[in-house]
């Protein structure tokens, strides 16, 4: 499916460039949906091109040596990924999956190269998308080193959680036990047991397709150890 104007405006890295380009870029690009769990580039994949996320929720994860699967970080919607490939022509370093289902597009390395360095707006963009992927790697290492499972959970949450326009504190589209298991090194009961834990302190409420924070601070004490479930 031919991708639309509009669509291609909603997505970083497009969002400036004139409306003559994007008409060439809507030629040259492809919606495909896919569903859950399906692997949308394979680590050591090298000629994919550069992946665009217009609507769903993608997760970069990784294996151990005994077939562990580890989560890296979170693709949201109007992102691009498979950018390193793109930069340095070496093989992808991790798996891209959607968690939900979704709607992705891909742009040919050679084009994807040319948006990316010939301005200095598009070069802006990579290299903001970069240092937000390092200063999520250097958060996500930090709380993978915390001593519990129940620390770790909290300290994910946290990490997840945003300010709205309404001044609340809340996590949007909040990932499942699962994914989250997948990103602290847990399991999947243990987050489970987390979150009724924090629910019953009423540090956490769900609403609709909100995680709402409704104690912060409480949150980031139980990240720190300084609130635990009793034994």
């Amino acid at each position: 499916m031919t991708i639309l104007i509009p669509i291609l405006q909603g997505l970083r890295l497009f969002d400036q460039l004139p409306i003559e380009k994007l008409a060439q870029l809507a030629t040259a690009m492809n919606e495909r949906r896919v569903d859950r769990r399906e692997v949308i580039i394979k680590r050591g994949e090298s000629d994919a091109g550069l992946g665009f996320l217009i609507e769903g929720r993608l997760q970069s994860v990784n294996f151990t040596l005994d077939g562990k699967e580890v989560g890296a970080d979170f693709i949201e919607n109007g992102d691009f990924f498979g950018e390193l490939s793109v930069i340095d022509g070496r093989p992808a370093p991790e798996y891209i999956i959607a968690v939900a289902p979704s709607r992705v597009a891909f742009l040919d390395k050679e084009r994807a190269r040319d948006i990316m360095f010939s301005t200095p707006r598009g070069a802006e963009a990579v290299a903001t998308r970069l240092a937000e992927r390092m200063r999520r790697a250097a958060s996500h290492r930090a709380m993978l080193a915390l001593p519990s499972s129940f620390q770790r959970v909290c300290a994910q949450l946290a990490l997840l959680a945003q300010p709205t326009a309404e001044g609340e504190v809340s996590i949007i589209t909040p990932p499942t036990h699962q994914e989250i298991a997948i990103m602290v090194n847990t399991s999947r009961e243990t987050v489970t047991r987390t979150l009724q834990f924090l629910q019953g302190m009423k540090v956490i409420t769900r609403s609709g397709n909100l995680l709402v924070v409704l104690l912060p601070e409480t949150l980031q004490q139980a990240a720190d150890g300084k609130v635990a479930p009793t034994k």
